[in-house]
């Protein structure tokens, strides 16, 4: 364990801060609640190093118990973005534990029912990276999951890339039986084999001597996946309206009267960007101002802000202050997409602002300020998570602007953002930030982050922990060791281990 206090007094808390921390251990498989980050699965759960020791200190069915919960419901904000499954399987693995508890969510009767991948995608990943790792009882589990479950192309995923040949033959003639020989069966496996992540088990299957049936009909599926593909690259991916400004606000305004709703915003700046002139000025200023629909006014505002106008600031900070929720947000956007000196210097006038036009001006600071804006992006900063918590959209910004500014007074706040924030890539910006402006990194939050889930977090922890600790060898040289452990890592620990 690091020995990190869990809190900053200093750093002032969020107002529902005692509620958060009240909040029920157990959820929906979907919707997840984190527990408190000083608990065995607080920990876990947000991928953090002291989790995995924590978890090696810990009675073992207590251990096991928590990691199960982990993984059977997914606790990453962005399961897309967010790693964790080589993090729980090399902790199944140091545990010796068991995989019934994974076997009972796969299997479960409600797999049949649930179309979202999430429930299982987690689970099936780490089952990967423990076949990896030698576990026949997980092999046993993705092949059975790969012919049964709902989430079968997942599990075939996983097997394509660790799976032998002879293994994913076998495996051929029980998945194709998901595709009856009708016509809409032949549809489905057209869409199966031209979507599929990892396409080694289709022509393994197209290849296979000893079956010549389901040779042809992969044959067949291959050429028309290619040909949809190639299909695809050729067709324009949206309507053209007519070549004139008015008409491109026209395409734009029927799109949003349409049912469903269009909101052709991005599209139409686009277009305008084609067909604007100097002298379609004043069209555009008036347009984002009384613009018939707030899309309309969306699409100017774009526009205006991508080509610089001088009089696009008063226009954004109008239309950011509009009741329409979509028109507020356009504005916010369009602002945060330039670029220029202009963006820069309004940013300083709208920092104190307390609203997503403030912050986005303090985002844009962090950025592309300057030494004499430090001040303002540690205040912006301060305030954002003591009102709107540790896992707000705008802390990446703020917090590698404070390492880029080497904002030394930040460092109580990236600790506790650090500590609390529920976003394993969140914690990752905030440990490089805290190795430019933390003199006690090295010592501290280094060691435990050479455990850390996030692969690019290890990497600066293998940069970075000081070796006093006689956990630091040791760890170093087991990543070293390791097959499963990223190039980055492993080119870093291996810098760190060479003789000086």
């Amino acid at each position: 364990m690091t020995g990190v206090p869990l809190l900053d007094p200093e750093i002032p808390l969020p107002p529902d801060f005692p509620n958060r921390m009240l909040t029920h251990m157990f959820a929906s498989p979907i919707e997840t609640d984190i527990a408190p980050s000083g608990t065995l699965l607080g920990l876990l759960q947000r991928g953090r190093g002291d989790g995995w020791l924590h978890a090696l200190a810990a009675p073992r069915p207590d251990a096991v118990a928590a990691l199960n919960h982990c993984v059977l419901r997914d606790p990453r904000p962005d399961w897309q973005l967010e790693h964790r499954s080589l993090y729980y399987a090399r902790l199944y693995r140091e545990l010796d534990a068991p995989l019934d508890a994974i076997g009972e969510h796969l299997f479960d009767p409600v797999d049949a029912l649930e179309e979202c991948e999430q429930r299982t995608g987690l689970a099936l990943s780490v089952l990967g990276h423990l076949v990896t790792a030698g576990r026949q009882d997980a092999l046993a589990l993705l092949r059975r999951y790969a012919v049964t479950g709902a989430n079968w192309r997942w599990a075939l995923d996983e097997l394509a890339v660790r799976e032998d040949d002879a293994g994913l033959r076998e495996l051929g003639p029980a998945i194709l039986a998901r595709f009856p020989g009708t016509e809409a069966g032949e549809r489905a496996l057209i869409e199966a084999v031209r979507d599929s992540f990892e396409p080694r088990p289709w022509h393994l299957w197209a290849e296979d001597p000893a079956r010549s049936g389901q040779r042809e009909r992969l044959a067949r599926a291959l050429e028309i996946g290619d040909f949809d593909r190639w299909q695809r690259q050729l067709r324009p991916p949206t309507p053209q309206p007519g070549w004139s400004v008015r008409a491109v606000l026209d395409w734009a305004r029927e799109g949003y009267e349409q049912t469903p709703r269009q909101w052709r915003e991005a599209a139409a700046a686009r277009c305008l960007g084609a067909v604007a002139g100097p002298g379609d000025r004043e069209v555009l200023l008036r347009a984002a101002v009384e613009g018939p629909s707030p899309v309309v006014r969306a699409a100017a505002l774009r526009h205006l802000a991508e080509r610089g106008d001088p009089a696009v600031f008063e226009l954004i900070q109008r239309a950011a202050e509009e009741p329409d929720e979509e028109l507020a947000q356009a504005a916010v956007t369009a602002y945060a997409r330039m670029n220029d000196d202009g963006a820069l210097r309004q940013a300083r006038g709208w920092l104190e602002r307390t609203d997503e036009l403030g912050r986005t001006a303090a985002v844009m600071l962090a950025r592309r300020g300057s030494a004499p804006d430090a001040p303002g992006v540690l205040a912006a900063l301060r305030r954002v998570v003591r009102t709107r918590g540790t896992d707000a959209k705008e802390l990446r910004a703020l917090v590698e602007g404070s390492a880029r500014l080497a904002i030394g007074p930040a460092v109580p706040v990236l600790r506790h953002i650090y500590r609390q924030t529920i976003s394993s890539q969140l914690r990752g910006h905030t440990a490089r930030a805290l190795a430019v402006t933390d003199p006690t990194f090295a010592s501290g939050f280094a060691v435990e982050c050479l455990w850390d889930c996030e692969e690019e977090t290890r990497e600066v922890a293998a940069h970075h922990a000081a070796t006093a600790d006689a956990r630091v060898l040791d760890r170093l040289r087991s990543l070293a060791a390791d097959p499963a452990e990223q190039e980055g890592v492993q080119t870093a620990v291996r810098g760190r281990l060479a003789p000086s």
